[in-house]
């Protein structure tokens, strides 16, 4: 193997790479986290990612409504061609792209007794209104 060929491996070798990582938050914190229906633990959860586009974000609380988000995750400047071989492959040292999303969550409203009455009753109007079915 020619000298060049062994420089070149070595390049190769000790080139940088870039790390993707999303970082979900919960307001209030420890809620289960689902990314595209996968859950990945806890918030605040740290979740590696590969391709830049849009991710289903769920949480999931007891006593909070649960949330789903169509999160976009763009590309950052240096992931654009041709700048992107050189982020990925040239480039000597690590590249970090950090995300952070934050999604707040709201309390589950228990709905009131005249709320759940009002509702009853207009069900069973309309129930009354239908005709009923033809005997054979």
């Amino acid at each position: 193997m020619g000298r060049a060929a062994l420089l070149m491996l070595l390049a190769l070798a000790t080139t940088g790479c870039v790390e993707r990582r999303m970082l979900i938050v919960s307001d209030p914190p420890g809620a289960t986290v689902f990314v595209n229906g996968e859950n990945v633990g806890l918030s605040p959860a740290s979740v590696p990612f590969t391709y830049y586009g849009k991710y289903d974000i769920t949480l999931v609380r007891d006593g909070y409504q649960t949330v789903t988000e169509h999160q976009p995750i763009r590309r950052p400047w240096f992931e654009f061609f041709p700048l992107d071989f050189g982020a990925e492959v040239l480039w000597p040292a690590h590249i970090q792209d950090n995300r952070v999303i934050s999604i707040p969550m709201s309390p589950v409203v228990q709905p009131r007794g005249e709320e759940i009455l009002r509702e009853a009753n207009n069900v069973r109007g309309r129930a009354q209104n239908l005709c009923p079915p033809h005997e054979q």
